[in-house]
């Protein structure tokens, strides 16, 4: 059963339905007039989430943040469309959801569309929850709820009102920020580099005669012609080119964790007093 303390669980969490699929996210709760425990839900249904469907709180349950509802997703999504936005169902509003979902009647004993769900009387002069027949008493006296004064917008549930406030649930979610690649290409760059070479040169040497060449020198006729041939070497350089692996490369993933901002408006009730002191009970 549903109490008023899984309220603040309920709203903003996800609806499923009898087999676990999701209906929607819970959008209000509304509470009978009469015992102030929690009665209907509103669940943002349709393709985008745009529309709220109720769906009866009576034998739902909730575990884990989720509202689980008996009935199939069909059966929600088909549910007669009330306006969400009136923070309040008629009589006949509410007879014909509790028709449609066959949990009830809703408990009404009078035909009187325009009064608040949940009272009986007929005397349409007095303020809703009166017993008494004096019209002349002011909303100081104790009803028949117990309460001190009446409420004059609606029906008188009991001595207090409940303040409440939006709050803003953030989380992260994970998304595809980018790719990356790795590409390999040819590219043609100039190397120079030095490299020592050797070549051979002539130079002429020049000995007189001696009595220890003087043989070589009287070897052959006195007077010729001759001719003496030297080859001479060089070094050239030589370019040769071979590939030779050099490093290697690859891809990897690492999660660095930043702090961002998000802000968004959030609604709050604020209530004013009129010829009373505040008294914080608080301090």
């Amino acid at each position: 059963m549903i109490t008023q303390q899984d309220i603040t669980a309920i709203i903003g969490s996800n609806a499923v339905d009898n087999d676990g699929d999701k209906l929607g996210k819970v959008g209000q709760v509304y509470l009978d007039d009469q015992t102030g425990t929690p009665e209907w839900a509103t669940v943002s249904t349709g393709l985008f989430g745009n529309k709220e469907t109720f769906v009866p709180l009576a034998d739902a349950t909730v575990a884990d943040g989720t509202l689980r509802v008996p009935y199939e997703k069909a059966k929600v999504k088909d549910a007669p469309r009330v306006d969400a936005d009136q923070g309040h169902l008629s009589p006949a509003e509410e007879e014909e959801l509790y028709r449609y979902y066959g949990v009830g009647t809703g408990g009404y004993a009078d035909t009187d569309t325009t009064r608040s769900a949940g009272y009986t009387d007929t005397d349409t002069t007095r303020s809703a929850g009166y017993t008494d027949t004096d019209t002349t008493r002011t909303g100081t006296d104790t009803n028949r709820h117990g309460t001190v004064g009446h409420d004059t917008s609606g029906p008188t549930t009991d001595d207090a009102m409940t303040r409440s406030e939006e709050q803003l649930r953030v989380g992260t979610q994970n998304v595809e920020a980018g790719r990356a690649r790795l590409r390999k290409y040819v590219v043609t760059e100039n190397v120079t580099t030095t490299v020592p070479v050797s070549h051979e040169e002539v130079r002429i040497e020049r000995e007189p005669i001696t009595d220890g060449n003087v043989g070589n020198a009287l070897d052959g006729p006195a007077i010729s012609e001759e001719e003496h041939e030297v080859v001479l070497h060089a070094e050239r350089p030589v370019v040769a080119k071979e590939a030779v692996p050099v490093e290697r490369v690859r891809l990897d993933t690492e999660t660095v964790t930043e702090q961002e901002t998000v802000s968004d408006t959030v609604r709050k009730e604020q209530i004013d007093t009129d010829g009373v002191t505040d008294v914080d009970r608080n301090r």
